[in-house]
């Protein structure tokens, strides 16, 4: 399937490179005033996309654009894909021994080939007309697909340099799309500090209670229903884009797991942000880490579960020095991109008295993992051992839950420390003594006696 998809997507990117190649060479032509077929470049058509079954003619078919969508994006795929028909732009000016300034241009730090900006493009498509030069600008607008969906875009440019001199840039799940077929997963980088979340549980081995369950199928209804609700009942412009949850209980009551199923459940990926190692004390670094999660999840239907979020939505305190204002700034930023987000964002606390009130309202729900009852507790302690292991006859599972009272994290801690006693022994029956050293460990972090 995959090999299908590469080849479909060769065969529309051909045929697009040669409608570039003609376009440039038409460019060219009427740059010098020589003599040409064309009088605009307008006038090159670009291929036919009807019928085929590319991912690139159908990501330009779902989007419907037209000429200059489709010649910038091949442009910015050029160096990626076919970077030496760029070539023609490095040729030095006779008169002034320099590259053609209106060529624009750039050269990258690794890469020897030509790096088209903003301007080779409105050169490219414009010329001299200084109208259609101000026309092709708004594919570079924030209210153009190319901006909403982190497509396309132009590099940052030092300050007081010409916007156009930024460089043309695809984003790299684009790149892999038009030419695998297929989005990768980004995994966790520098650049990309998210973690994706998996599992191999599925959703009934969830234990929580009923009140916990309802509320989270407000959320996957929000998921699958999200398109029905803004667009077809029109509450898009009443309510915000996106959908913010926090999930507040002890460490180990299933906040994490139930992120992660809630995902798997209803086909969407999960990536996990520790705040708490986001969160950067040199200015510009909290909002570069998150920006760069916050830019590929848009449109992408990813959940964006941030754990630890007593670390950035603490109480905050009156601004005394610039490390608080830059803290409060760090804030603001955050909460300006969850705003804006058009997916499902799930903030994670220990303790819900940690955030800060003004940011509790901004939640639609709010949801307490409460310690599991003892019923919920003895379904951990049965279910959570397995098939292969065997339990000793003295070991009164109900007894257990009844008397010790812990998180299901904790639990499946002491039925770890069990099954490795058991596994070191060579055996497959479980001692009861097995689990009350697992227990009595568990107490000792907490500084608690059996």
């Amino acid at each position: 399937m995959v090999t299908e998809k590469i080849k479909y997507n060769a065969a529309d990117l051909k045929a697009e490179l040669n409608w570039f190649r003609k376009i440039l060479d038409v460019r060219s032509r009427l740059n010098g005033r020589e003599k040409s077929e064309y009088r605009d470049v307008y006038h090159v058509e670009p291929p036919p996309l009807d019928g085929s079954r590319s991912t690139f003619a159908q990501f330009i078919r779902k989007r419907g654009f037209g000429f200059e969508e489709r010649f910038l994006l091949i442009l910015a795929l050029v160096p990626h894909i076919k970077p030496e028909l760029l070539d023609l732009f490095l040729a030095i000016n006779k008169n002034t021994k320099q590259v053609y300034t209106e060529f624009g241009g750039r050269k990258a730090k690794h890469h020897s080939g030509f790096i088209p900006t903003g301007e080779t493009a409105v050169f490219i498509l414009a010329g001299k007309d200084l109208k259609r030069r101000f026309s092709v600008l708004k594919a570079f607008d924030t209210s153009h697909p190319f901006a909403r969906e982190s497509i396309l875009w132009l590099d940052d440019v030092e300050k007081g340099e010409p916007l156009l001199s930024g460089a043309l840039k695809v984003s790299r799940e684009v790149l892999e799309l038009f030419t695998t077929g297929e989005y990768r997963k980004p995994g966790f980088s520098a650049e990309f500090p998210a973690k994706l979340l998996e599992t191999k549980m599925e959703w009934g081995d969830l234990v929580l209670p009923d009140v916990v369950l309802k509320q989270l199928k407000q959320i996957e209804t929000w998921i699958l229903k999200r398109d029905k609700l803004m667009q077809e009942w029109g509450m898009e412009k009443y309510l915000s884009p996106g959908f913010k949850a926090l999930f507040h209980g002890q460490p180990g009551t299933g906040k994490t797991l139930t992120a992660t199923l809630l995902g798997k459940k209803t086909g969407r990926d999960v990536y996990r942000i520790d705040l708490s190692q986001t969160v950067s004390k040199y200015i510009g670094e909290t909002e570069k880490n998150l920006a760069g999660i916050f830019d590929r999840a848009e449109n992408r239907e990813w959940i964006l579960f941030f754990d630890e979020a007593d670390a950035l939505f603490g109480t905050r305190t009156a601004t005394k020095d610039a490390h608080d204002r830059y803290a409060n700034q760090q804030v603001s930023y955050l909460l300006q991109r969850i705003e804006d987000h058009n997916g499902l964002v799930i903030l994670a606390s220990n303790f819900k008295n940690n955030i800060d009130e003004a940011f509790l309202r901004r939640f639609q729900l709010m949801i307490h993992f409460p310690v599991p009852g003892k019923e919920e507790r003895f379904r951990l302690w049965r279910e959570g051992f397995g098939k292969s292991a065997k339990l000793g006859k003295d070991i009164d599972l109900k007894k257990i839950a009844r008397e010790y009272e812990m998180p299901g994290g904790t639990i499946m801690n002491v039925i770890q420390h069990a099954l490795l006693n058991v596994l070191e022994r060579d055996e497959s029956i479980v001692k009861l003594a097995d689990i009350m050293e697992g227990i009595k460990r568990e107490y000792g972090k907490n500084r608690r006696t059996i």
